[in-house]
């Protein structure tokens, strides 16, 4: 294996996924957040909607990386979340 392609592929396969997955699965975070931002963005104009979207998305998010965390088999792969 080349060095480009383990750049893209050391990290995905210590969490035990393989590059498509941890695209798949970061980019979901990706957009959870942004959607979050924009809420909070619109919640601070009109602070009648999105009463807890942002803070809904964050612990949600959390959840799942905590959750992915403990899926870990190793104490060094569960360090590469911190």
């Amino acid at each position: 294996m080349s060095k480009i392609q383990k750049l893209f592929t050391d990290h995905p396969s210590s969490v035990g996924e393989t590059y498509f997955e941890h695209l798949v699965c970061a980019a979901g975070y990706g957009f959870r957040m942004i959607f979050a931002g924009f809420a909070c963005l619109i919640h601070s104009i009109f602070p009648f909607l999105f009463l807890t979207t942002a803070s809904d998305l964050a612990r949600e998010i959390t959840g799942d990386v905590e959750s992915r965390k403990s899926e870990c088999s190793s104490p060094k792969q569960a360090e590469i979340f911190d």
